[in-house]
């Protein structure tokens, strides 16, 4: 191996486990650190706390990590965990709403979930609040 290669594939080792180490702390998978975002019911029914606020207005024509375009109508929820398409009830001041993860990505700082504008208006969700959510029921 010339040393132009061995030198190379050294950069592509430090780069890969930079990325590594980063993807790690976003996702709350430091050492000692139990992130509140990583909380999953075992089972349906059972309701969940969470840090939660409207992602913002001009992820509107977006395409998600699941891949569904934003619309100013779209209602769903990001989070860091769950699988794309998982259903979910979140409830906040009384009102319940059936949704479910239509984005992978990680939510702004001091939050667990991301809602879309249309889901946090319909919640009545304003700023960062604490919600209530649950796995749908499986029907």
């Amino acid at each position: 191996m010339s040393p132009a290669v061995a030198q190379r594939s050294l950069v592509l080792a430090a780069v890969a486990l930079l990325a590594a180490t980063a993807a790690l702390a976003l996702s709350g998978g430091g050492a000692g650190r139990k992130s509140p975002a990583a909380a999953r019911p075992a089972a349906a029914g059972g309701w969940y706390e969470a840090l939660a606020g409207a992602r913002s207005p001009a992820a509107s024509g977006v395409r998600t990590a699941c891949g569904k375009l934003l619309t100013p109508g779209s209602l769903g929820v990001s989070h860091p965990v769950l699988p794309c398409g998982e259903r979910l009830v979140v409830a906040f001041g009384g009102v319940e709403v059936q949704t479910t993860v239509i984005d992978r990505s990680a939510p702004q700082p001091g939050r667990q979930l991301e809602l879309t504008a249309a889901l946090a208006q319909r919640l009545g969700v304003k700023g960062t609040q604490r919600i209530r959510w649950r796995l749908a029921e499986p029907g």
